[in-house]
């Protein structure tokens, strides 16, 4: 089921940003900040340092097993 399995991105402040929790519905090999932090709160230059920050986590769960 699609929505039993997100990838959940934790980003911590950066330079003028304020930390943030990205989550998205994407495969376990998209599983990184590229694919999940949209949009992109940093500018070209900054993508790499800010993504490097970021803890990327993918999680599986069973919602069936959550509903009873």
């Amino acid at each position: 089921n699609s929505e039993d399995v997100r990838c959940k991105c934790i980003c911590p402040p950066y330079k003028d940003q304020s930390g943030h929790i990205y989550n998205k519905n994407v495969s376990q090999k998209d599983c990184d900040c590229l694919h999940v932090v949209e949009p992109m709160p940093v500018p070209g230059p900054d993508v790499e340092a800010y993504c490097l920050r970021c803890e990327c986590k993918y999680e599986e769960r069973s919602s069936v097993t959550i509903k009873v």
